[in-house]
């Protein structure tokens, strides 16, 4: 859920829109309240785009009129906007969260969930078989997952569209997200189709998984139509049922009817009393219903474009209002642990916020500390211009939860003017809503300077500052050294990676740019070097840059192509070689998966016999390079992956004598899946000589837990909700952090003799490597759910910075003291979509780091 955005329509009919929901290939999502203040709508509007195809507007009100005849259950009672008022429909707001949002936040549903999900589904198909229909509304953004049971928000092959998009002479294009065999053989699509889709979508909610349907679309319609279903991670008691549901004849299919009652004899209802969902789906449901009963529409009449205060009327605004009460009773500032505890117990936060329906734990607020930036059209050192003549302009809605009376703040000596340096940004983005219960937002708090057209920073150098930084306030992040933003035309960075602390190399598909770490202004532009994916260092005097077809090297000082190395030409025998993503490097060395594919001729036959045919065999190696020498230093086989066949290698861990790695999940052959038995294998390699040491499993680390290892031999994975140390030598356990139901560890971080930590309850820690002895945990004060937060220290060891989708949040590395949080919206996309993208911490030397987010970057100065 996030706030709306400046175009947003403020009113569908008499329901005033709250708040922005999700988005889907054809519509957006709005959260509602009705004229008479009663009860929450989500409201389904059509993207203008599309509304204006006739050929669209008819299929959305026929799948309008779909809904309302089968009203009832797991189908609500949908209402219709008027011919003339738009194209929408109002549905009574259900908290829930869609199929596929639930397994990113999840992975794949018990069995038990899984049965109520099929039965509810398979239960309304039937209702829409028995009127002579076809449902065609399946697929995972289109099934909510409700406290009560699944939900349905489409009712045709709109709602279900992966793709959409009008053409020119009034047509419309849409693809499906999924097909069944007949469709990609040309037929109609009949009431089997809608149980085809059901034992994708099943199989995907038991496994996390789409079996025949995932990768290109091109090869996922070849084995929709004649290949056969990996099925081998699917509970065995759900197995047959799905089989059934994916055979390839339409005639071999189970009935919906049939399905419901094998999944649920007693009804997906009563199946769903008592609690159907994991923890931490029901928390999420329950949040969101907190979140959204917390919205309130703005008091009067509301117009579509209310208005903007110039920006000398701006004012920050705080979530904790001067002399306000705190939600227990306390004073701001001034908070009381949970059950009397005290700062130094580590098996509790109590310096964190409060969130809504979060679990057994109860964070409280310790200050304002939350902190959104936006570039102004006028830098805060010059005054403001505003237009010639004319109205206001309109002003993006803020709505009261999202905002508040600022506290009072220590009054600042102004800034020395500056001369603005670049052309005014025109560009207006609209503040995306923070997690319900953040500490406050700032609108502005931070001196940031304005962005130039060309993407440049208009930003304070070292040697001629135009203004004094601001004093440091408590909580919030320093001031900015310098932003840096990409053009809003120009494609978003494929990746950015740190040379020698003296640039910022930023890789797109139309070239590679580098920024001066130290200013930030744009040093050079290459378009040479477009599509690279990495960028490393090679020595003191050359950038490295790693692209799909081959590896670069690049002058620092203005991005000339030294030296260009084609795979074809470097790496004999291994003609038309696909690589995957770099494994990872340590000094002059960068270790990497390629593969290819060998045409096996079929053996002589014997006389009189036919000649059999020939096969294509996929051959892949792991390499190890010299990016000084610029030569390789070993190559050695290893099992071929999924298709198209390179598997991608995760650096573990790289050691004097050895290194330990780990596949991908998302590489694993169907044949490693099984063998695997849901467990990770992890490979070890002679440092020198590529040698193979040994394949081992640890725990029950999943193929996609995460995983970290250390110098000393240690290996730390997550283990169910737990996170597991191990010895890598002998596979031997070493100690256990116990989590709880919904934590799920990320990928730790090792410094010195302590291991700091991340889970998705939000926590950052540290423990004793040799121990697992917990130091200090913390929150990050993001509701649960979102993920786990990504970890990086800064140079000195003493900061560290914890990342997720939300927002930057900078711990004292030694005690977890929580020093300030950072949020921005970034530089949005070219049509105006907000920025979702997760932040990202790069260090940079041992004092700052660069904090991305998406096309915006920002250096901090940190400890």
């Amino acid at each position: 859920m996030e706030a709306l955005r400046q175009d947003d329509p403020r009113r569908f009919g008499p329901y005033t829109t709250l708040a922005r929901v999700r988005e889907s290939a054809v519509a957006v999502h709005f959260l509602a309240r009705g004229a008479d203040r009663d009860g929450l709508a989500l409201v389904t509007a059509a993207r203008p785009a599309l509304a204006s195809v006739p050929a669209f507007r008819r299929r959305f009100r026929s799948e309008a009129r779909t809904a309302e005849r089968l009203a009832g259950g797991p189908v609500p009672r949908p209402d219709v906007s008027p011919e003339g008022d738009g194209l929408w429909t109002a549905t009574a707001y259900v908290p829930a969260v869609t199929l596929s949002e639930a397994i990113g936040l999840a992975g794949p549903l018990p069995e038990r969930a899984v049965r109520v999900l099929g039965a509810g589904l398979a239960g309304t198909l039937s209702r829409v078989h028995a009127s002579g229909a076809v449902f065609q509304g399946l697929a995972p953004g289109t099934v909510l997952v409700a406290e009560d049971g699944p939900r349905l928000t489409a009712f045709g092959p709109l709602g279900a569209a992966a793709h959409a998009e009008a053409r020119e002479g009034g047509q419309l294009s849409v693809r499906l997200g999924y097909l069944t065999p007949e469709q990609v053989e040309g037929q109609e699509a009949g009431p089997a189709s809608d149980l085809f889709v059901l034992g994708l979508l099943l199989a995907y909610a038991a496994t996390g998984t789409t079996p025949l349907a995932d990768g290109p679309a091109e090869e996922a319609a070849e084995r929709i139509a004649h290949g056969s279903a990996e099925l081998g991670s699917v509970p065995v008691g759900l197995r047959a049922l799905i089989a059934g549901c994916l055979s390839k004849d339409p005639a071999d299919r189970p009935t919906a009817g049939s399905v419901a009652a094998e999944l649920a004899p007693e009804g997906a209802a009563d199946r769903a009393q008592g609690g159907w969902l994991p923890a931490v789906l029901a928390a999420a449901v329950t949040d969101q219903a907190a979140r959204a009963r917390a919205l309130e529409p703005p008091a009067g009449p509301v117009d579509d474009g209310p208005r903007v205060p110039p920006v000398e009327e701006r004012t920050p605004t705080d979530a904790v209002p001067t002399g306000a009460a705190l939600p227990d009773g306390g004073a701001p500032g001034h908070v009381v642990p949970p059950g009397g505890g005290h700062d130094g117990d580590p098996g509790e936060d109590s310096r964190t916020t409060r969130f809504l329906g979060t679990g057994a734990r109860t964070p409280r607020s310790d200050r304002a500390t939350a902190q959104l930036t936006l570039p102004e059209e006028v830098t805060n050192t010059a005054p403001p211009r505003l237009p010639a003549a004319g109205p206001p302009p309109a002003q993006p809605y803020a709505h009261p939860a999202f905002t508040a009376a600022p506290p009072a703040l220590p009054a600042a000596a102004p800034p020395a003017a500056a001369p603005r340096t670049g052309p005014v940004t025109g560009r207006r983005a609209l503040l995306t809503a923070v997690a319900a219960g953040a500490a406050g937002l700032v609108l502005g708090g931070a001196a940031v300077a304005a962005l130039g057209s060309d993407g440049s920073a208009s930003a304070t150098t070292d040697e001629k500052p135009t203004a004094e930084p601001r004093p440091a306030l408590p909580g919030r992040p320093p001031e900015p050294r310098w932003t840096y933003a990409r053009p809003a035309k120009a494609p978003a960075p494929l990746t950015a990676g740190v040379w020698q602390d003296r640039l910022l190399v930023l890789t797109d598909t139309a070239g590679a740019t580098a920024v001066d770490l130290r200013t930030g202004r744009k040093v050079w532009e290459r378009a040479d070097a477009a599509g690279a994916q990495s960028v490393l260092t090679a020595g003191e005097d050359l950038c490295f840059l790693a692209a799909p077809t081959e590896f670069l090297w690049l002058s620092p000082e203005d991005g000339r192509i030294r030296h260009r190395v084609r795979f074809a030409d470097q790496f004999d025998g291994v003609p038309d070689m696909k690589v995957a993503p770099l494994t990872g490097q340590s000094g002059s060395v960068l270790w990497f998966t390629g593969s290819h594919t060998v045409t096996v001729r079929a053996p002589k036959p014997k006389k009189g016999k036919k000649r059999g045919k020939d096969t294509q065999v996929v051959k892949a190696y792991f390499f190890a390079y010299d990016v000084v020498r610029r030569e390789e230093v070993w190559r050695v086989a290893v099992p071929a992956g999924r298709a198209p066949g390179t598997p991608a290698y995760r650096l573990i861990a790289a050691r004097k004598a050895d290194l330990v790695v780990r596949q991908d999940a998302g590489t694993l052959t169907p044949a490693d899946v099984r063998a695997g038995q849901g467990k990770a294998v992890f490979r070890c390699f002679d440092r020198t000589t590529g040698k193979p040491l040994w394949n081992r499993r640890f725990g029950t680390v999943a193929p996609g837990g995460a995983a970290a290892g250390d110098q000393e031999g240690r290996l730390f994975g997550a283990v169910g909700d737990d996170l597991g140390a191990f010895e890598t030598g002998s596979g031997k356990p070493l100690w256990t952090l116990n989590g709880t139901a919904s934590s799920v560890f990320g990928t730790p971080v090792a410094a010195g003799a302590l291991l700091h930590t991340t889970n998705r309850d939000q926590e950052v820690g540290a423990v004793e490597r040799a121990t697992g002895k917990v130091l200090w945990r913390r929150s990050t004060e993001v509701p649960a759910g979102d993920g786990c937060p990504a970890l990086t220290l800064s140079g000195s060891g003493r900061t560290l910075l914890a990342a997720d989708a939300s927002q930057v949040t900078a711990f004292a590395a030694a005690d977890g003291r929580r020093l300030w949080k950072f949020q921005d919206i970034g530089a949005p996309a070219p049509e105006g979509a907000a920025v979702t993208a997760p932040y990202r911490v790069l260090a940079t030397g041992k004092t700052s780091v660069v904090v991305q987010r998406e096309r915006a970057f920002y250096a901090f100065p940190v400890e």
